[in-house]
């Protein structure tokens, strides 16, 4: 499978759509990312030793929000423990089409199902790791904390979940500054202004990010002793939340 270069927002648009998880999208996800999200790699891969240690014996691991499969894969190719499968759900035709030919080409032998639906709806059953990868940022604020729980629910105990975020600031000098250097990174990956400038319009009322200080409240409201950052690069972050 061919990753082509992203170029979604590199001409003038006029009226930017809301961006939408496509097959355009799809097609270009892989370099979307990579230039997009600092630190995207580095979480994917440890999210794998992750899964090392929490995976276990006859558990399923959930990736929510799985778009092509990358967490998927870190998972898979880390289980130690026997007798474990992967649910991996996304609601994009698209996406899931991509990462069908991502997983078969694995050739791994974990088995993986692949769920096309809304994560807010699938059960979570017998879990002993959870993934949401930069994926409750587009659920609705009201949704958030319900789904939080249901997954606290459906965890082991001992059971993890890891939760990626773009994040903001409390601090408006802080948040100015992280934005900026977010801004810097995409241009130090080749995308123009312009291209910054149209898919932060794009994702506008669509990616609804939070503080780290309320995604910690949510994590033990909804029934996790633990939750703090494992990992962040400006104002992306990942959080780790413990199950006992």
């Amino acid at each position: 499978m061919s990753d082509a270069r992203d170029r979604l927002f590199a001409d003038p648009l006029g009226e930017t759509a809301p961006f939408t998880f496509d097959r355009d999208v799809a097609r270009v996800f892989p370099d979307m990312i990579r230039r997009s999200v600092p630190g995207y790699p580095t979480v994917v891969a440890l999210s794998g030793l992750l899964a090392a240690r929490f995976a276990s014996a006859g558990s399923t691991l959930y990736d929510l929000g799985c778009s092509l499969g990358a967490s998927t894969l870190a998972m898979r190719r880390h289980i130690e423990a026997e007798g474990c499968r992967i649910v991996a759900v996304d609601n994009s035709p698209a996406m899931l089409e991509r990462c069908r030919e991502v997983i078969e080409a694995d050739g791994h032998p974990t088995p993986v199902e692949l769920r096309e639906g809304d994560i807010r709806e699938v059960p979570i059953e017998d879990a002993s790791m959870v993934v949401l990868n930069y994926t409750l940022q587009f659920i609705p604020l009201a949704d958030r904390e319900p789904l939080l729980a249901r997954i606290a629910t459906g965890l082991r105990p001992g059971g993890v979940l890891v939760l990626s975020e773009k994040v903001t600031l409390a601090d408006p000098a802080l948040e100015a500054l992280n934005i900026d250097l977010h801004h810097q990174f995409k241009r130090a990956n080749g995308y123009s202004a312009l291209e910054v400038a149209q898919k932060r319009s794009a994702l506008e009322n669509v990616l609804l990010p939070e503080t780290l200080d309320v995604h910690r409240a949510r994590c033990h409201a909804a029934g996790f002793a633990s939750c703090d950052v494992w990992f962040q690069c400006f104002n992306f972050a990942s959080l780790v939340a413990l199950k006992r």
